[in-house]
């Protein structure tokens, strides 16, 4: 039984806009300006947004430009060869993989792994179908280790 839907979704939703909002000082090149130099600074599509958000004062790309800030970074060039979802994921499993080596009877730990790994071989499986994985991407954890360690430093 699944215990996490037994109650009610009570979470914030956005609400339902058409456009921009009426208060918003920038238009839409200073937008897209602002996201690739940001990206050149070496951050990635989620805290572009956070950024964006937060100190900029611009709530939502999408309803201003017409297109997500990963779409303006493919434009750009700007696009890194692996998601950033998927990277975050390699990056949980390359941590639990470390964990487990020192802590080898960790089974809740054992159990979190084989959860990411799943996770990771799904996100794989609709990145492939999708394009933006090369059709003979796989998973190895050698190899996730390797690019998680290159793209920390």
């Amino acid at each position: 039984m699944n215990k996490k839907r037994d109650k009610g979704k009570s979470h914030s939703i956005r609400p339902v806009r058409t456009g921009p909002p009426r208060w918003l000082r920038f238009e839409p090149e200073d937008i897209e300006a602002l996201i690739v130099e940001l990206a050149r600074k070496g951050y990635g599509p989620s805290m572009i947004g956070v950024i964006l958000r937060d100190q900029y004062g611009i709530p939502l790309v999408k309803p201003v430009l017409g297109k997500k800030i990963t779409q303006v970074l493919e434009e750009h060039g700007l696009v890194e060869e692996i998601p950033e979802d998927l990277m975050n994921l390699l990056k949980r499993a390359v941590n639990l993989r470390r964990h487990l080596e020192e802590h080898p009877k960790d089974l809740h730990s054992r159990r979190g792994l084989q959860e990411v790994e799943s996770k990771i071989r799904r996100l794989v499986k609709y990145y492939k179908r999708v394009g933006k994985l090369p059709p003979d991407w796989k998973y190895d954890p050698k190899r996730a280790r390797l690019l998680v360690s290159s793209s920390l430093y």
